[in-house]
């Protein structure tokens, strides 16, 4: 299983106006409650912020990986916001998010399969430019190539 084949395609948005960590993963979780990936949007939420009370998910260069861990996703998927403007995200470089990459994990897929998949967004990341590339994605059709190519 790839990234690519995990992305939400229903949850993939550009130019979000958000002003805090809150608005994002609230939008976010409404795309994935209305496509039926997640069954109960306030408990998802819930469970992401359990993960977020555990650790920094900002990783650097605008980017966070949020994820939650739950019984209510009926299907392990990502979405993707890239947003309007920067917001405050606790980060390990201190500096403002634009892109959040929320995994939105089934309870039966919460070890070996969520392993993987968060190692193939490390990699990914990790790539020369593509954090620059996410940045640089002028609307959604541009952000899903990005993740196709892996």
């Amino acid at each position: 299983m790839s990234v690519s084949e995990v992305i939400n395609q229903n949850a993939v948005v550009t130019d979000l106006d958000a002003a805090n960590k809150a608005e994002v993963l609230d939008a976010l979780a409404q795309l994935l409650f209305e496509d039926g990936s997640v069954t109960d949007k306030q408990a998802f939420i819930d469970d992401v912020y359990l993960r977020e009370s555990e650790g920094k998910t900002g990783i650097g260069n605008g980017v966070a990986i949020p994820h939650g861990k739950s019984e209510v996703v009926a299907k392990t998927c990502i979405a993707v916001a890239k947003l309007k403007n920067p917001i405050e995200w606790e980060t390990i470089d201190g500096k403002p998010v634009q892109v959040i990459i929320l995994f939105a994990v089934d309870g039966n897929d919460k070890n070996n399969y969520f392993v993987k998949l968060m190692s193939q967004v490390a990699r990914m990341l990790a790539r020369d430019g593509f954090c620059s590339s996410l940045m640089s994605a002028k609307d959604k059709d541009e952000l899903l190539e990005l993740f196709q190519n892996i």
